[in-house]
């Protein structure tokens, strides 16, 4: 709500400032697996489409003024569902793909912890890791967190943009974007399937209004758990 010059109540998002959401896609049978799926192009499960649907009209009630999602197939057809209510139409762009992670890709977490249990440890440890001889974390936030910042660049003075990506690259952007040096990343923790993040345009730069949000406490089913 804002108040006009004269008192006059008036409904909207006036005053605010930007909002990004980022929205991590819905479930697939691999996050069930604990299998690590990186830039696999994995599908939607029938509940993970169900999830979908239901935070789409959540976050459809946010009038967002714009969608942007990567182009694997379980976030883009995530960000179909918010297109369908909203009328808006999806940017995609590979910058927001997953964390490429080699021979870890495929494998479930015990298989990784057996095979790759010192470099899994040296990861968790906050060190620059290239699991499975993939990208590093700082390479995944350089790649997407221009995206994200293209597009909000774009937004109305007060607009908001829904970012829809993945697990670990939506953690890494939202530490580039809030300036937290790459060992403190791992302090956001992880999103569960089809939760968002909000991040807000303050008189500093971003800040973060909200984390995981979107559901009741569920547990965290991907890569980066």
């Amino acid at each position: 709500m804002a108040v006009t010059a004269t008192g006059e109540v008036t409904a909207g998002k006036q005053g605010r400032g930007r909002r990004v959401i980022l929205w991590r896609h819905g479930q697939t049978s691999w996050n069930v697996e604990r299998r690590f799926q990186g830039t696999t192009d994995v599908e939607l499960t029938e509940t993970g489409v169900a999830q979908a649907r239901r935070s789409a009209r959540l976050l459809a009630s946010l009038r967002p003024d714009a969608i942007v999602a990567s182009d694997l197939r379980r976030a883009a057809n995530t960000a179909a569902e918010l297109a369908t209510l909203t009328g808006l139409e999806v940017a995609h762009d590979e910058g927001l793909r997953e964390t490429y992670a080699g021979v870890w890709q495929g494998l479930t977490h015990d298989e990784i912890i057996a095979r790759y249990g010192e470099e899994y440890a040296a990861w968790k440890r906050g060190e620059a890791v290239r699991r499975g001889g993939g990208e590093l974390e700082t390479e995944v936030a350089d790649r997407a967190a221009p995206v994200v910042l293209r597009h909000a660049e774009k937004l109305p003075e007060d607009g908001t943009l829904v970012v829809v990506s993945h697990g670990g690259t939506i953690r890494t952007t939202i530490g580039r974007l809030l300036g937290l040096e790459a060992h403190h990343w791992e302090s956001l923790g992880g999103l569960s399937n089809c939760c968002w993040s909000v991040l807000g345009e303050g008189a500093r730069g971003w800040r973060l209004l909200e984390h995981n949000a979107g559901t009741l406490p569920e547990p965290v089913l991907g890569d980066d758990d």
